[in-house]
Parts: C-alpha cells; structure tokens; sequence
C-alpha cells in the first residue's frame, strides 16, 4: 500500500464519524439504563437523611459513569462495529466501494483511526482521570452502600519496613487503629542485631506510631541488653493501607502510583498483589483489545448474511462476551497465583489476534 492511499477522503471521514457516532451512541444509551437499575436497586440506601441529591449525583454517579465506561468501552466498540458496518453492508455500500477499486485493506484505515481515537482515549482515562474519580466513588459506597465490604482488621502481617527491619503484626483493628503483639526485628546480613516486642501499637498521622508496653533485646554476640518502657513515639515508613488491602483499591492508583506500589510492596515482601499487577497489565493490554475487537468486527460484518444485521449482531455478541469471560477467567487464575498476571492479561488478546487474523483472511475482497 503506498503512502498516498493514506491519505483521508470524504469516505474516510464518513466512516469514522459514524463509527464514533454509534459507539458514542451505544454507551450513552445503556449508561442511562445501567444507572436506573443501580438507582432502583439502591433506592433504600441513597434516599437517607444524611444524603443530598448533590452528593449522590456529583460523589457517586458522576464517577461510577467514567468507571463503568472503562469496564465496557471494548464490547461497545465491537457492538459499534458489527451494527455500523453491517448496515453499510445491507444497504450495499461496501460491494460499492470495493467496486470502485477502493481495497479491503483501505477500507480498514477508517476503522484503524477511529479504534485508535477510543484506544487512547481510554488509556488516558484509564490511566489518569478514572483513578481520582474511583477513589470518591469507592468512599461513598463503602460509607452508605456497601459498609460491610469495608476492610478494616487485618491478622498475621509481615513486612519489611526497610532493608534489613522486618514488622510483625498479630492482629490489627483500622477502626481504633491499634495493633496487637507487635514485634519489630532488625538484622545485619543475617545476624539479628535487635529485637522490639510491644502489647499494641497505635497508628497516629503518616509515618507516625506510639508504640505502648514494649521490650527491647539488644544483641552483641553473646551479650544481650533488655531495656522496657511504657510508651513510645517514633516514625516507621509504612501506613495501614499497606496491608488493608481493599477490593477496588487497584482501580485508585494512576499509573504511576500503581508502578510505585507494587514495586514497594515487592520490596517489602507483602502479597496479595496480584490484583494491584492485573490492573497494571490490563490498561496496556486494553489499547490493544479495540484494534483486534474493530478487526473481528469488521471481517464478520462486511457482507451480507441470510440471517441480515441480526446475525452479525448475535456472532458479534457472543465473541465479545466469550473474549470479556475468558478475561475474567485468566485473571482469576492471576489471584489465585496459577499464572502470572501478565499472561493472564494478554492470554486473551493473543487467542483472538490469531482469530481476527483468521477471519480478515477469509473475509470477502
């Protein structure tokens, strides 16, 4: 294909104004109905007296929209494909621009700029501007939706607060932010060089804690120096939130923020943060779930069926509900420590890559 063919024409232009059209379309269209069910579900726990209108619409459905526009941007895009292109189709508008000597593979540029367009913009999204708007939504619910999915106990946590300084928690309580059985161990290569054991600990701002009824054993080769006290304050470079790890959490985090932590969590020896690396591989891997989408969409929908539109649209939906379980299911495998989070996230986009391959090869020219 030679460079000039790259260039936009009036057809172009059609094509991506009504592929973002219908997808724009489409998602407006079930985000209103999405947000009458959840509202007619939640309807008792929104309409309390320590609630305003103003916090319901602005706290919660202002930031559940971006969010719910993240999860199903993909299916929507395919759904726009399929419904877009296979009325051009029907109304044999492709049989026309393939009989004008426009290629199959031109007309996929139109379709490439147009997934490209959402691709980005949902990265971004994703990335930066969806993250802020979570962490609102997700303190609302918790607060007056969900309270019970609220964690805020933690038992048997182990972490390593600086090279060589390793904390132990018994049990810890987020609520009146006391721990329990505290020990805090530091070590020179693999000599342990000191020993703090404490009844309960008490989280006061950041890196702050008040350590109360503790002991300290010094160690220096055979000698050993105990010294006690009732209370004290001192600065230990980890928070409560490093190990109340809350469902959603990872849907808080931009991306840098997300980077930052689970290398810090990394260093620091604390698990389950499976979750934290899913979300970090399933934001790139998103980029490219609407070009592989787009190109199934476009291959299936390109001619005309017996069946008509309805057809493409029952194929298209069952593909895009297959590729959105089998993501579900590779990230469960994720959390469970089956395979890496990577894989997991791109198990998916590899399989239908050689599907959308398959189906652009086979598709009418």
């Amino acid at each position: 294909m030679r460079l000039r063919d790259f260039k936009l024409k009036r057809i172009d232009t059609y094509i991506i104004k009504k592929f973002l059209g219908s997808f724009v379309f489409f998602l407006m269209g079930i985000i209103m109905i999405v947000i009458v069910f959840d509202i007619t579900e939640k309807f008792d726990k929104l309409m309390v007296p320590e609630l305003t209108y103003k916090e319901i619409i602005f706290d919660y459905y202002i930031s559940f929209i971006p969010y719910f526009i993240s999860i199903f941007a993909s299916l929507f895009t395919f759904i726009a494909v399929i419904f877009f292109t296979s009325k051009l189709a029907d109304n044999s508008e492709i049989i026309a621009m393939l009989s004008s000597g426009l290629s199959f593979d031109r007309l996929m540029l139109p379709y490439g700029i147009s997934a490209a367009i959402i691709a980005i913009s949902m990265f971004v999204l994703n990335a930066y501007i969806i993250p802020p708007a979570n962490k609102k939504r997700l303190e609302f619910d918790y607060t007056y939706i969900n309270k019970s999915k609220k964690v805020e106990y933690a038992r048997n946590v182990q972490l390593e607060v600086e090279p060589g300084v390793f904390a132990y928690f018994d049990q810890y309580n987020n609520l009146s932010r006391m721990g329990y059985r505290f020990s805090i161990e530091r070590f020179d290569g693999k000599t342990l060089v000191s020993r703090l054991t404490a009844n309960s600990i008490k989280h006061d701002t950041l890196y702050n804690w008040t350590i109360i009824d503790y002991i300290v054993r010094d160690f220096d080769g055979m000698y050993e120096n105990i010294t006690s006290g009732t209370r004290k304050d001192t600065t230990l470079m980890f928070v409560p939130s490093d190990f109340l790890i809350q469902e959603g959490d990872c849907e808080t985090m931009t991306n840098p923020e997300l980077t930052s932590h689970i290398k810090r969590q990394k260093e620091r020896g604390i698990g389950n943060i499976q979750s934290f690396e899913i979300e970090y591989h399933r934001r790139i891997a998103n980029l490219f779930s609407f070009f592989i989408l787009t190109v199934i969409g476009v291959s299936l929908s390109s001619y005309k069926k017996k069946g008509g539109m309805g057809l493409n649209i029952g194929i298209g939906l069952g593909l895009s509900f297959s590729y959105i379980l089998f993501m579900t299911i590779t990230s469960s495998f994720a959390v469970s420590g089956l395979v890496s989070p990577m894989i997991a996230s791109w198990v998916p986009n590899i399989l239908y890559t050689f599907i959308a391959i398959y189906l652009y090869r086979i598709a009418p020219r």
